[in-house]
């Protein structure tokens, strides 16, 4: 009996969420078209919903992600991938068709600011219960997320805020860094990321873009294709980003950690090589108990590329919002809060 008993709780304890869990993932460029590959190769979850501007695709039998990138690719929208799904109002009618979907990914581009609150209040309109998953940066727009908490706790949704790389990874990285002091003086964020061809990922350079000097996010939002490509000529493909204003601040100080003007996020983003222009890592320092001062350092291989980066643990929140959800546990949690499970 003990034997049969432990056997049961392994076999739950390797499959916590049971049949593969239906999710889906709203953007479909770039970032989003990672996500799918992610996907591919997970057996936990499926695949079954896409949406972008323009159209949106649902299967509850799952979407094949090497299709749904061609058919994006060849038609400029994932509605053209089987029924000619084409709409003004993405969103809300996938999310009134895809019923057995349990979580999205939100790959979607915060521009303006007020972009992904707004996404978020659609879901909460619908009357749609599940678990939303985001890659913010702005401190800006994850405290606009924050205020919609007790309204998302009342209809039923989990929502996970700042789960990319940094915010997300990275923060996370530095909650379970500060364990080792009575106080933390500092958390210095500092990022490489190295992408091949800036025009696959137009939205997140844009929101790059939107924290260097004499810019903000409306006039990145406004910039044309050709604007950013002479911005990029400018400066040889490279934009260097320093005391950006980032959400790993307001989260590690919810989380207790330290206040947040000691978060500081800066790093370099190179549009023309896949390689990182500088290793990507995060430095805690603090006072240990004994009164001895050190820095504690995480930092990411260089080969893990961006997307690998914010996907792999956007999906991880996911699962783990998923688990607080079937809990009963709703409204706005963050990345320094919850530890993300690992997707198999």
């Amino acid at each position: 009996m003990v034997q049969q008993h432990m056997t049961q709780v392994l076999a739950s304890s390797n499959n916590p969420l049971g049949a593969p869990v239906q999710v889906g993932i709203l953007g479909f460029g770039g970032l989003g078209q990672a996500a799918s590959r992610v996907l591919a190769l997970k057996t936990e979850m499926k695949l079954t919903a896409i949406a972008d501007q323009k159209g949106y695709a649902y299967n509850p039998q799952g979407l094949n992600a090497d299709i749904s990138i061609a058919s994006c690719h060849a038609h400029g929208s994932i509605g053209y991938l089987d029924d000619d799904i084409l709409s003004n109002d993405t969103i809300h009618e996938l999310i009134r068709r895809a019923s057995g979907v349990e979580g999205y990914f939100l790959a979607l581009p915060n521009l303006p600011n007020t972009f992904m609150a707004s996404v978020a209040q659609q879901f909460i309109e619908a009357g749609w219960q599940g678990v939303l998953v985001d890659a913010m940066k702005r401190t800006s727009a994850v405290e606009q997320l924050l205020t919609l908490s007790d309204e998302l706790k009342a209809c039923g949704i989990t929502y996970m805020t700042g789960c990319g790389a940094t915010p997300g990874l990275l923060t996370a990285a530095a909650a379970l860094a500060a364990q080792s002091f009575s106080e933390v003086h500092s958390v210095q964020i500092t990022f490489g990321v190295g992408i091949a061809n800036w025009e696959a990922y137009r939205a997140t350079i844009r929101e790059d873009i939107a924290h260097m000097p004499g810019y903000d996010v409306e006039a990145a939002r406004a910039m044309t294709d050709d604007e950013v490509a002479a911005l990029l000529a400018r400066t040889n493909g490279l934009l260097t980003l320093e005391n950006m204003e980032h959400a790993d601040d307001v989260m590690l100080e919810l989380a207790g950690i330290c206040d947040r003007d000691r978060v500081t996020v800066g790093g370099v983003v190179d549009t023309r090589n896949p390689k990182k222009p500088l290793s990507t890592n995060v430095r805690v320092t603090g006072r240990t108990f004994e009164g001895k001062l050190s820095t504690n350092t995480f930092t990411l291989g260089d080969e893990t590329s961006m997307a690998a980066n914010v996907c792999g643990p956007a999906f991880g929140y996911l699962k783990a919002g998923i688990e607080l959800h079937r809990r009963g546990l709703h409204g706005v949690f963050t990345a320094a809060e919850v530890m993300p499970k690992f997707v198999r």
